[in-house]
């Protein structure tokens, strides 16, 4: 009996990574990078999220909302963030939104083309480089927190 596990110990410790027997949950930026897109268009401090990987529907969560600014955009993130997500494409997107001058709009679908990202607001869309959202923004203060005089960019969900 001793033998028939060791047998067993040896051959379980052999098999690759792909044919391990865990039930660990792939992060949500992770699953961002199996659809192609780069971690930075989720804010750092999601806390959990849900994928139907039929479907490609998904809900990602914070721990309440998320502002902050990038460039010349203000963003802001509700505590519930949900979608439909294939490669290079997110689409039914809510939660996600962007001040244009004094009015917040919603971003409905970001798309990857190449090395830039498309971020749309229904009739009127704009581009970036990839590269821009290889770092996490934080909550507050974006990817310039050294340089910021905010505290904490969450606000407690009502």
């Amino acid at each position: 009996m001793a033998f028939q596990s060791l047998i067993l110990l040896i051959l379980l410790t052999s098999l690759p990574a792909s044919f391990a027997l865990t039930d660990e949950k792939l992060s949500a930026y992770q699953v961002l990078q199996q659809y192609d897109f780069p971690i930075g268009i989720l804010p750092e401090g999601v806390t959990g999220y849900e994928l139907d990987q039929e479907t490609g529907e998904f809900k990602a969560y914070l721990d309440g909302t998320c502002t902050f600014p990038i460039e010349s955009y203000d963003l802001r993130y509700k505590s519930t963030i949900s979608g439909v997500i294939s490669k290079d494409k997110i689409t039914k997107l809510k939660g996600v939104s962007v001040k244009v001058l004094f009015f917040w709009v919603n971003i409905a679908e970001v798309t990857r083309d190449g090395d830039e990202l498309s971020f749309s607001v229904g009739i009127a869309s704009a581009s970036f480089p990839l590269e821009n959202f290889y770092e996490c923004p934080k909550c507050g203060c974006g990817l310039d927190c050294l340089n910021s005089n905010y505290l904490d960019g969450f606000v407690a969900s009502v």
